[in-house]
């Protein structure tokens, strides 16, 4: 869709942005994917004459209590060109992000008043922010860390102490990987639907909320029926260059996978184990 040539038509009704989320929210992931506010869509699209809609700074949400680590946090974010909001606790948090919806979530998990861990799972389980990508921070980082991190839905995990480089390289890849896939066709069969188009997955008849990697690993592998993909491959095709991921990460996410699509998990139809190789995923006949 090309979506500066429909804003120039509404070149004089420049401050209606409601106007234009209720046009978008039908036809593009802008809004679809996002459900966002006509007040969210202003905090992030600006509207200009004779250059149609205009993506502003996309804002961060940082949890962390250390106050020297924000600052240095939140520095080099702002000079990589994302607006930043620091949260010393998680109490503002989650309200905050319902009002004015963030891009990412950069959190800490040991915090003052609360839990890094239990905000990500509060997020996971929110139908506003549930999709929005969610980064770790933190000086836990044993594997079991990390994997329970994955678990909860987070889409990367950085450990203390970090170096300010990596940090951006890797909030700007998982906000790449937050991207919709490059193809935009519908993959349906029996009663799943996978719209790339919109990044949404549809069972049995209810939309199913993933997160963005959920997501893009689903949908690479139901694009590729019959094929046997190992591990290391699917990290390179949907993870790229994330280094807190290893094969026994996409065991966590195949298994998250299997828990929204399967009517039995332990017994999948669909996304199939192959001993020793990897996965695959299989369509049912005819389809």
């Amino acid at each position: 869709m090309q979506v500066g040539s429909q804003v120039k038509s509404w070149s004089n009704s420049v401050g209606r942005l409601d106007q234009i989320h209720q046009t978008f929210a039908i036809s593009s992931p802008v809004c679809s994917t996002l459900r966002v506010t006509p007040e969210v869509f202003a905090s992030r699209y600006s509207m200009t004459a004779g250059r149609g809609l205009i993506r502003l700074s996309q804002p961060i949400f940082v949890l962390e209590d250390d106050t020297d680590i924000a600052r240095l946090v939140q520095l080099n974010l702002e000079a990589a060109g994302f607006e930043t909001r620091i949260f010393h606790t998680p109490v503002n948090l989650i309200p905050d992000a319902e009002r004015h919806l963030p891009a990412l979530f950069l959190l800490d998990i040991m915090v003052p008043g609360g839990d890094g861990l239990d905000v990500c799972r509060r997020l996971r389980n929110h139908n506003g922010l549930s999709t929005v990508p969610i980064i770790f921070l933190t000086a836990r980082a044993s594997e079991n860390d990390r994997v329970l991190g994955l678990e909860l839905g987070a889409d990367d995990y950085i450990t203390k102490p970090f170096s300010t480089r990596e940090l951006v390289a890797r909030v700007k890849a998982v906000l790449r990987r937050f991207e919709r896939p490059g193809s935009a066709t519908v993959i349906s069969f029996e009663d799943v639907i996978i719209d790339a188009s919109a990044m949404q997955l549809k069972v049995r008849g209810e939309l199913t909320t993933t997160t963005a990697t959920e997501f893009r690993l689903l949908d690479y592998l139901a694009r590729h029926p019959g094929r046997v993909f190992s591990r290391d491959h699917l990290l390179d095709a949907v993870w790229g260059d994330a280094r807190f991921v290893t094969p026994r990460s996409v065991d966590v996410y195949v298994r998250r996978i299997r828990e929204k699509i399967e009517i039995d998990p332990e017994d999948p139809r669909y996304l199939k184990t192959v001993r020793g190789a990897g996965y695959r995923f299989e369509l049912p006949k005819g389809e």
